[in-house]
């Protein structure tokens, strides 16, 4: 079946894992092959390598890996106490997993609206958002970019909150030169495939400096046992495989060069769009280091131009196109429209670009190239 773009020659996929698995098939073959020879597959060396791997990495005394991201915000709450009758604010422009976690422990969500440069969590509106019931603020490091930390810490300092960071698209970004997921009481990763680390899988990873949170945590996600048949609480199963784990420690060696070649992609579409009119591009703030895990853009007549897009063979991404504010899942929140208008805007106007480190200079400037003669674009410069 020939798809839209196949007769250019040139299809442009919004992700293309196979290209990733190309470039190094041969490390993860032997990584496997070491799992299999092993018969190492639960409690797996391969996971505890990588979770030294990883903290390193981060820059935290302790990395604990788990099944999922969206398994990583839940433990890591549940590991600092969060409950029901607790509080704990957020975004509402983020994957559904943030909240999930959330409401999964018994606690409510808050929403706070987001910046308009950067996308993230507005810290100025943090004041009015707290409560009585308020025990946490769990941040967002969207497409690639922390959040401005520095004053979510102090509000979190002086009210005696903790800070969870939702670091599951900010795989190596930076805040005034510290990784992300390193500055809170804990750094939440997803390792889904399409990440700037992902697995052949689901994965996640929560990272910390607290001992006694690593063990609780260590404890929630194996059945509450810290020996077999030993239950000292009630847990779950969110044990990373050791697939997974092999699969992610080759690829955390890789990570720094594929992220180093994102911020390419990214400077050449900020170069080639940047005369491009109603088109407004995503901007690195000056206190740290994005990592480009999603390249949108905000335009407004988007739906028209991601639809010329595909009929020529280049996929685009949108994030996210109804706030969860908005979801049905969250009404009995009582938020309306209106409610968040920058998170608002940005799910109407957002089209994320292909970017990943395999695309080539050439597939930028058509992608581009197709963008500006869009019949949804306005007269270009």
């Amino acid at each position: 079946m020939q798809r839209p773009g196949d007769a250019l020659g040139d299809v442009i996929p919004f992700v293309d894992l196979k290209a990733q698995y190309r470039s190094i098939g041969g490390e993860v073959r032997e990584a496997f092959a070491e799992v299999f020879e092993e018969a190492a597959f639960v409690a797996s060396p391969f996971v505890a390598r990588f979770e030294e791997d990883f903290a390193a990495y981060c820059g935290t005394r302790h990395a604990v890996a788990v099944s999922s991201g969206t398994c990583a915000l839940w433990v890591a709450l549940l590991g600092l106490g969060i409950g029901p009758g607790d509080e704990v604010i957020t975004v509402p422009n983020t994957f559904v997993g943030t909240i999930e976690a959330i409401r999964l422990t018994g606690a409510k969500p808050v929403f706070v609206d987001v910046d308009a440069a950067t996308y993230n969590l507005d810290h100025r509106l943090l004041g009015s958002a707290v409560t009585a019931r308020t025990r946490a603020i769990l941040p967002v490091h969207l497409f690639g970019q922390t959040c401005d930390l520095g004053p979510i810490l102090d509000l979190a300092r002086r009210l005696g909150l903790a800070v969870v960071e939702d670091a599951s698209q900010a795989h190596g970004a930076e805040y005034e030169g510290r990784r992300a997921g390193s500055l809170g009481a804990a750094g939440c990763f997803s390792f889904y495939p399409a990440k700037n680390l992902g697995a052949y899988g689901e994965a996640g990873a929560v990272v910390t400096d607290d001992d006694e949170l690593a063990g609780r945590i260590r404890l929630l996600r194996d059945h509450g046992a810290p020996e077999k048949y030993h239950h000292v609480t009630f847990g779950w199963n969110a044990r990373m495989d050791g697939l997974q784990g092999a699969a992610l420690r080759v690829k955390l060696r890789h990570l720094e060069a594929w992220n180093e070649a994102r911020r390419r992609h990214a400077r050449q579409y900020g170069e080639l769009l940047g005369e491009a009119a109603d088109v407004v591009l995503p901007m690195e703030a000056p206190y740290g280091r994005h990592v480009y895990h999603i390249y949108a853009i905000r335009i407004p007549r988007r739906d028209e131009v991601k639809r010329h897009l595909e009929s020529v063979g280049i996929f685009c991404g949108l994030h996210y196109p109804i706030p969860l504010h908005l979801q049905a899942m969250c009404v009995d929140l009582g938020y309306r429209e209106g409610d968040f208008p920058v998170a608002e805007e940005c799910a109407r106007t957002f089209l994320s670009l292909p970017i990943y480190p395999e695309l080539t200079r050439e597939q930028v400037a058509r992608v581009v190239r197709e963008l500006k003669c869009s019949p949804g674009m306005a007269r270009t410069g």
